[in-house]
Order: structure tokens, then C-alpha cells, then sequence
């Protein structure tokens, strides 16, 4: 038998912890929002307006309900933000709509709009990166870091949802990148696997201040390549070449790249 002072902490911690709604039921609804908005990731496909309306109206209700479960931790009743927050959905889905233009453009291995919402996993990592950071926006807890969370386990790729990123984002491949919370990205910016956009120190005392590079408009940064500090600012269309490692600002228009002597011997 376990014994009783452990039972008695455990139970104080059951007492103390807020409510909060399911993680499963979380996923669910953001699941539904994402095919409802690209019918390319489901074979479910609507024939009427009043059809979708019906689902829309479906899942602001779902919404008002899981906030409902957290209300004593929201600034605003939760009717309130939810409505606006599906206000946000049309914005929302034009962001989506020019990303899925940039992977098309970008990568010559992509042969359609509907292979790249079908299969491509950077997409999939900013549709639900692009909701939590809606609700983000909206100063609801918890719910948006769950949200990228799922993404990163389905994609490889770790989006934080206060990160602010720019029309045209593409990411390639997108396996073991990972964007920080106060990351900002501009417009056209295309970024392959591997890399990081981080801090370049991770001390508590930071927790409030910008911790995470500037990528401005046009730059492309290679795989591998790690960009660190708030302080730091990639300037428009420079090329950051794999494996870098940078931790100052570089001006617009500017190459940098990392070079390594490889030794080939034969025997």
C-alpha cells in the first residue's frame, strides 16, 4: 500500500490543479478546423454553403466550450473569444493559401497545390502554427503551445506560437527546425531542414524580453544553419549557408557561409 503522506501530497495536487480541457479533444476540434479549411487533407467534401455554415457554427461552439472548462484563467468570457476568434479564420486560411503558393513555386518537386496540402509536412506544421497563433493572439493559455506541440510530434517541426511569421513562409523538408517564441520572420522567407531560430541564452531572467532572431523579407538560410539572439537580425535576401553558426546581425543582401576542409584519402 502506498503510503498515506504521499497520497495526502498527491491529492493536494489534484485540488490545486485548474481545470482544463482534454488534450484529446483539443486536437480534435483544430483537427476538424484544418479539414473543414482544405478539403485536400480529407475525403469529406461539403456540397452546400448551409453545410459548412452548420460546421463552422459547430466549432465555434466547440470552442466556447473548451474555454468555457478553463474560464477562471481567460481575461474575457469565452463566447467573446471564441466568435472573435473564428472572425480570425478567413485571414487565417489567405496566410495558409500564399505558404502552399511558396512551396509550390519554391520546390521543384512539388507538382501541385494539392500534393503540397496533401502531403507536404511544412504545411501541415504551419496550418496548425497559424490557429495557435491566432489564439495566441488572443491571450489564451496553454491551448496554442498544445496545438504546435501536436504538430511537432506528427512533423518533426517545433514552431513556437508566439513566433511571428510573414506571407509566403515556406519551409523545406522541415524535419529539426525549430523557430523560438519571439522569433520574427518577414515575407518570402524560405528556411530548410535543421535549422534553428533561437536563443542565445536560455537564462529565466530573459523569460520576458526578445530572446530570438529578425529574419527579414526574401532570406534563405540552408540546413543546419543556427541563428541565435534577440538582438540578431538576418537582413532582406541574404543567404545563410548550412551549418552556420550566427549570433550577430548581417546587413541586407549578404552571403555567409561555412566552410570546413574535408580530406578524402584513398588507399
Amino acid at each position: 500500500m502506498l503510503p498515506k503522506s504521499f497520497l495526502d501530497k498527491l491529492l493536494a495536487q489534484h485540488q490545486q490543479t485548474p481545470p482544463f480541457p482534454a488534450t484529446s479533444d483539443i486536437k480534435k476540434l483544430f483537427t476538424k478546423i484544418v479539414l473543414t479549411l482544405f478539403p485536400e487533407q480529407t475525403q469529406r467534401h461539403f456540397s452546400q454553403a448551409s453545410e459548412l455554415k452548420a460546421v463552422w457554427e459547430s466549432i465555434e461552439n466547440g470552442l466556447e466550450s473548451l474555454l468555457y472548462s478553463m474560464k477562471d484563467q481567460l481575461s474575457e468570457e469565452p463566447s467573446v473569444i471564441a466568435h472573435r476568434f473564428l472572425e480570425r479564420i478567413p485571414a487565417i486560411y489567405e496566410l495558409l493559401q500564399t505558404d502552399v503558393e511558396a512551396m509550390v513555386a519554391g520546390d521543384p518537386a512539388a507538382t501541385t497545390s494539392y500534393e503540397v496540402i496533401r502531403t507536404y509536412p511544412g504545411f501541415y506544421a504551419l496550418a496548425f502554427y497559424r490557429l495557435a497563433h491566432g489564439l495566441h493572439q488572443e491571450k489564451v493559455p496553454l491551448i496554442p503551445r498544445i496545438l504546435t506541440e501536436y504538430a511537432h510530434s506528427k512533423t518533426g517541426i517545433d514552431i513556437h506560437p508566439g513566433a511571428s511569421i510573414g506571407r509566403y513562409f515556406f519551409m523545406d523538408h522541415g524535419t529539426g527546425i525549430v523557430i523560438g517564441e519571439t522569433t520574427v520572420i518577414g515575407e518570402r522567407v524560405k528556411i530548410y531542414q535543421g535549422v534553428t531560430l533561437g536563443a542565445l541564452s536560455v537564462d529565466k531572467s530573459m523569460a520576458s524580453t526578445k530572446r530570438h532572431p529578425t529574419i527579414e523579407d526574401g532570406v534563405v538560410i540552408y540546413s543546419g544553419a543556427t541563428i541565435l539572439g534577440g538582438e540578431t537580425i538576418v537582413g532582406k535576401e541574404s543567404i545563410i549557408g548550412g551549418n552556420v553558426w550566427l549570433t550577430r546581425s548581417v546587413p541586407a543582401n549578404t552571403k555567409i557561409y561555412h566552410q570546413e576542409n574535408v580530406k578524402v584519402i584513398q588507399d
